[in-house]
C-alpha cells in the first residue's frame, strides 16, 4: 500500500476549479491507523458567491465532520458528523458563505474494523448519523472548532484510536485486492482478480460485500471512470475510442454509457469543460 496521503486528484471533477474556491488539504493519520485509512481530508471555504463541488467518489466509506454557516438548519450551522457509505453515483454539494469539512477516508475494505457489527454493504448509498453508526459519540466540536489543523488531526486520531480497530485478516485481504484494482490498470476482469486472490468469484463477491460495500466489478468500473476523468481533464482532445480500448471496453459506446451514467454528462459535454 502507498505511504502517506495520496497526491492525485482522481475522482474530483475539475480539481483546479475546486481548489480555486476552497482550501483543500490531505493529512496523514496516526501510524496505528494507516493500515485502515487513506488519509484525512480538510476543506475550508469563505465564498462571496455559491459554488457547486462535484466528485465521483472512490469505493470508500468516509466519516465526515461538517459545518455550513449558511446551512438550512441549526444542525448544519452548529456542525455534525455522519458516516457516508460508498456513493453509487456523482456526489454534488453546493457551498456558500463560510464552512468547514473534516473527513476521514477509509481504504476500500478498511471501515469494517471500526464498525464490525454490520457488513459494509449496509452503508452503501447512505449517509447516517455517526453517533448511531459508531459505538462512541463523535467529537464534533473538537474536530471542527480549532483553526489549528494539527489540533483537528489530533482530535480525529484520538477518536478513531478510541474505537479500537482490531486486525481482521478478511479486511486486510479486501484492502489488498481493492488496492490491486486501483493501481494495476491491467486488472479488468473479476475472474482474474479472484484467481490471483486465491478465491472463487463467488467468494470474492461475498468478501467485497462484507468489507468494501460494493462488488469487485463495480470497483473495477469506478476506477475505469476515474482514469477516464483524469485523461479527459488533462487532454481535451482525448481519443475516446482509444481510451475505451485502453480501459478494457469492447467499444467506445460502452465507455460513453458508463461515463454518462456516473458523471451525469456524456464525455463530449465534459471534455471541453
Amino acid at each position: 500500500m502507498t505511504a502517506g496521503p495520496r497526491r492525485d486528484t482522481r475522482g474530483i471533477v475539475d480539481a483546479p476549479d475546486l481548489f480555486a474556491h476552497v482550501r483543500f488539504r490531505r493529512r496523514e493519520p496516526a501510524a496505528e491507523l494507516r493500515p485502515y485509512l487513506e488519509h484525512y481530508w480538510l476543506i475550508d471555504w469563505d465564498l462571496s458567491e455559491p459554488y457547486a463541488a462535484h466528485v465521483v467518489p472512490h469505493p470508500s466509506v468516509n466519516l465526515v465532520f461538517q459545518r455550513y454557516e449558511a446551512g438550512d438548519g441549526p444542525r448544519e450551522r452548529s456542525g455534525y458528523a455522519e458516516v457516508a457509505g460508498v456513493a453509487p453515483g456523482l456526489f454534488a454539494r453546493k457551498l456558500a458563505g463560510r464552512g468547514r469539512v473534516c473527513g476521514v477516508q477509509f481504504r476500500p475494505g478498511g471501515f469494517r474494523p471500526f464498525a464490525p457489527r454490520r457488513p459494509v454493504s449496509a452503508w452503501t448509498g447512505l449517509r447516517a448519523d455517526a453517533a448511531g453508526a459508531l459505538r462512541l459519540p463523535p467529537p464534533v466540536r473538537a474536530v471542527l472548532d480549532p483553526d489549528d489543523e494539527d489540533a483537528r488531526v489530533a482530535a480525529l486520531d484520538a477518536f478513531l484510536l478510541a474505537l479500537e480497530p482490531r486486525p481482521d485478516p478478511q479486511a486486510t485481504l479486501a484492502m489488498a485486492v481493492a488496492d490491486r484494482v486501483r493501481t494495476d490498470r491491467t486488472v479488468l476482469r473479476v475472474g482474474r482478480l479472484a484467481q490471483e486472490a486465491g478465491l472463487s468469484a463467488r467468494s470474492l463477491q461475498r468478501l467485497f460485500s462484507a468489507y468494501v460495500g460494493v462488488g469487485p466489478k463495480w470497483v473495477i468500473l469506478r476506477y475505469r471512470i476515474h482514469e477516464a476523468l483524469r485523461r479527459a481533464g488533462s487532454d481535451p482532445a482525448v481519443d475516446w475510442a482509444r481510451l475505451a480500448a485502453d480501459l478494457g471496453y469492447s467499444d467506445q459506446a460502452h465507455l460513453v454509457r458508463d461515463f454518462t451514467a456516473t458523471v451525469g454528462v456524456p464525455p463530449t459535454a465534459f471534455a471541453p469543460r
